[in-house]
């Protein structure tokens, strides 16, 4: 209801079904449609609805957009991630309308949200997104690398409606094209931008970019962890630091400057591929402190390689079994919100341990994951929101030893799951017996 009342679907049944469908696969995240739903009667409806040419994908979004532009609205400062990702939807060969991915025997389609983030590192939504498969070899085909730069003019629009709220676009190495610099510029810089190189691009002066920021002075050293992954183990890296105001060479006759970042580890473990970034930003840098936070805002680009796993085996959108393209893309922004929502449990139970856990989670919901936990009888006042994620993640195996630090997203939404089952259990035994038959 909070994220979904406001869907414009033109006929309030449609809206009404949408959040029954989202209520259902958000209990149940990693079944299948039919699983999810619960019934032939449900199923059939969910279909019924994914089906519905009246049911606009983006007035979907834009319905959860709402929501998030009002929790944006409450901070200084939000990152506007954006990432690529394939889905492969080879095993699924009877949808029709999906295109080649990177390999040709591979088919499926590709999806480009827009992640909002606090400074902090807690998910507050999804913007925006681009979805598109592309066409056979030979045709013609639209222009991928357009969804950098336009995605930046979205979040340049959006900044109109939020004056107090700087917002940050951050992106990968895709994103490093001289037409997003020159629309940045363009628009007067309504929103800032934090891009990592691909291209050792040619100054003014005749110079290289990475040659000219080699030269400065090392401003000092940046020191974090970084988390373990596949095919990658736990470590701490220790960068130096360099950063450089530069004019980039005429292009459409025009020099822009930007400032570019540096951050090099010199001395990796042994057999360890050295962590550096080479990072651009409008904003004019000088010291080691401004230097330090830009570093910082780009590791925060991490969170959308967690998303996309949530996505991807959390709420397995690849193995959805859907007749077009079309149906798929109505589903997939019904999952991009639920996998939103996985993330923003984990963020802010991290971020914020002692707030109350009703900002997140209802009275039927936390009773019941106390009652499950601690087999006593839940307190009068709900615990800290952090007490009540590491609850939910010891339903998915989180074990919270010493040491373990914060639940995953693979523990938590495997814990939500399991919780949902609770409150339905519980619901039915008020619903037969009465209220006054459990501890709750």
């Amino acid at each position: 209801m909070e994220e979904f009342s406001g869907a414009a679907l033109g006929d309030p049944r449609l809206t009404k079904r949408l959040i029954r469908l989202v209520d259902d696969l958000s209990a149940r995240p990693t079944q299948s449609l039919p699983l999810a739903c619960g019934g032939w009667a449900e199923t059939k409806a969910a279909y019924r609805l994914l089906d519905n040419e009246a049911v606009e994908w983006r007035a979907v979004l834009a319905a959860h957009g709402e929501p998030t532009v009002a929790r944006m609205g409450r901070e200084n400062r939000v990152l506007c991630v954006q990432d690529t990702t394939e889905l492969d939807f080879t095993s699924q060969p009877g949808i029709a309308g999906l295109g080649r991915l990177s390999y040709e025997r591979q088919h499926g389609m590709y999806l480009h949200p827009t992640l909002a983030v606090s400074e902090s590192g807690v998910a507050l939504g999804v913007l925006d997104a681009w979805m598109w498969a592309r066409q056979p070899k030979g045709e013609p085909a639209m222009t991928e690398s357009r969804r950098w730069t336009e995605g930046y003019e979205r979040i340049a629009e959006l900044a109109e409606r939020l004056p107090h709220t700087r917002l940050v676009y951050v992106a990968d190495r895709e994103s490093d094209l001289r037409e997003l610099v020159d629309r940045a510029a363009e628009l007067g810089h309504p929103a800032d931008y934090l891009l990592r190189a691909k291209h050792d691009r040619v100054l003014a002066d005749g110079g290289k970019l990475r040659a000219e920021v080699e030269r400065q002075a090392i401003l000092g050293e940046v020191e974090f962890a970084v988390p373990a992954a596949p095919g990658r183990t736990a470590r701490t890296v220790v960068q130096t630091v360099r950063a450089a105001r530069v004019t980039l060479a005429r292009h459409a006759g025009k020099t822009r400057e930007v400032t570019v970042i540096l951050a090099r580890e010199e001395t990796p473990p042994t057999g360890e591929k050295p962590v550096e970034w080479l990072l651009l930003t409008n904003e004019p840098i000088t010291t080691l402190d401004e230097a330090v936070r830009r570093i910082g805002w780009y590791r925060r680009r991490w969170l959308a390689e967690i998303f996309f796993r949530i996505i991807k085996s959390g709420c397995r959108v690849e193995a959805l079994q859907l007749a077009t393209v079309e149906r798929l893309e109505r589903a997939l922004v019904i999952y991009l919100v639920i996998a939103w929502r996985i993330l923003y449990l984990m963020t802010l139970g991290r971020d914020c341990p002692d707030l109350p856990c009703e900002v997140a989670f209802s009275a039927e919901e936390w009773r019941a994951a106390w009652l499950m936990a601690k087999r006593q009888p839940p307190p009068d006042a709900p615990p800290p929101l952090g007490v009540m994620i590491r609850l939910v993640a010891g339903f998915g195996g989180f074990l919270d030893r010493k040491g373990d630090g914060h639940p995953g997203p693979k523990a938590l939404w495997e814990g939500l799951m399991k919780l949902m089952v609770y409150v339905e259990a519980l619901q039915t035994v008020h619903a037969v017996y009465g209220t006054g038959t459990t501890c709750g």
